[in-house]
């Protein structure tokens, strides 16, 4: 296995807790996956890599350990089978690599391990990692990006028995320069996004645009089909499609597509692969002109979003009157809503304007906010105002920089 610097660190470790902070792209989890194969590899254990949830494993660690399996051969000499339905990878030796996610921590209770690989672990409750530590007996790996301060800053760190390594994709020598520009540009747009995910180091994101957000399981049966959202991207920028649903006041939103490198003509593969039917309407990116006129002439029901004088803001405040209702496959609109935020001035105070970043499934949903939903007045309906979350107070956040030799 072609492996990174990251990879040495972590398989060299002795602490009984390593903990993994990173900037996007670091490869931080593909780093901590080759360690765990490679233990499996030499004697017979259980390992089991946690996540928040089955969709941000499935789009995440067990993507990676996927391109790990099938980029050796010898590796694949060695792994007897891999279990789909369980997410379980089954070595000839008796070796076992589980993937898996706890409701709560009498979820948690059930099974015992060697080595624990907890990921992105600041969307997993302290009892939760609480009760999976209790049944490790050797080691747990830990990674996440430091948005901010949480338990294991507060609960771990400074600790005997653990260890840090802090790093960002300057750290990992396979990253494309294309994504390497695309991370560095963070700081003309956020300069604390650019400093938890270009440089690993924990931050206080606040400002967030949206918080009137929430997971849900389906769309309901009986919610009617507004219209799809398509943003166009290619090298750097994701081209990135959701299905916008609307139920009793609330909207209901579904990721359809979120990939880079499409063509327009890889665009309508894709969108029929995912099930999206020519009749449905798109609202697209109205500056794309040509985009939109070779969907059309492929069959699809493309329209430009009514853009005008400050449009941004003006789809802002429509999605901010709504509660919206995110489907929990839908991963990287999750991540996208946890980033997206109000500019900032010098002095660090917050103006209305977002930043131009984060956004390539929010863009798409603006769009069928500003074609398909109603403006509702202050005096017509009270309820639909935005609701201002209280931003975190920033305890315990953890500055120091640890970086790799």
């Amino acid at each position: 296995m072609n492996t990174t610097a990251l990879f040495k660190h972590n398989y060299n470790s002795t602490a009984h807790v390593v903990v993994n902070q990173g900037g996007t792209s670091s490869g931080k989890t593909y780093a901590i996956e080759q360690v765990l194969f490679t233990l499996a590899v030499k004697e017979k254990l259980i390992i089991t890599i946690v996540g928040q949830d089955i969709p941000n494993l499935k789009s995440g660690a067990m993507r990676d350990a996927a391109a790990i399996h099938t980029s050796s051969k010898a590796l694949q000499r060695v792994i007897k089978s891999f279990n789909k339905t369980d997410r379980i990878y089954e070595f000839v030796n008796g070796s076992v690599i589980e993937f898996k996610s706890y409701a709560n921590a009498q979820d948690a209770k059930s099974g015992k391990r060697d080595y624990l690989f907890v990921n992105e672990a600041n969307g997993i409750e302290w009892d939760v990692y609480t009760e999976l530590a209790l049944r490790t007996r050797k080691r747990i790996f830990i990674d996440y990006n430091p948005n901010s301060g949480f338990w294991v800053h507060e609960k771990l760190l400074g600790r005997p028995g653990v260890e840090i390594f802090i790093t960002d994709h300057r750290h990992n020598p396979f990253l494309e320069d294309t994504v390497r520009y695309k991370i560095e540009s963070l700081k003309n747009e956020d300069e604390e996004l650019w400093k938890v995910y270009a440089r690993g180091l924990t931050g206080r994101i606040t400002g967030l645009v949206f918080s009137n957000w929430h997971i849900c399981e389906v769309i309901p049966a009986d919610a009617k089909l507004l219209a799809a959202g398509l943003d166009f991207g290619f090298t750097n920028d994701e081209t990135g499609c959701i299905l916008v649903y609307k139920q009793s006041g609330e909207l209901w939103v579904d990721e359809v597509l979120y990939e880079t490198g499409l063509t327009n003509a890889d665009i309508s593969k894709k969108l029929s692969a995912a099930g999206v039917k020519k009749s449905i309407q798109i609202i697209a990116d109205s500056a794309e002109p040509k985009s939109i006129e070779e969907l059309k002439r492929l069959g699809w029901q493309v329209t430009g979003a009514k853009k005008g004088a400050d449009s941004v803001n003006h789809s802002i405040d429509i999605l901010k009157r709504y509660k919206i209702n995110v489907t929990r496959s839908s991963v990287n609109l999750r991540k996208e809503l946890g980033k997206y935020k109000w500019k900032t001035d010098k002095s660090g105070n917050t103006i209305n304007q977002p930043i131009d970043a984060c956004n390539h499934l929010i863009d798409p949903l603006r769009y069928v906010a500003l074609n398909k939903l109603k403006v509702y007045s202050v005096k017509q309906n009270n309820s639909k105002l935005p609701y201002t979350q209280p931003q975190p107070t920033g305890r315990g956040v953890f500055e120091e920089f640890v970086g790799l030799s």
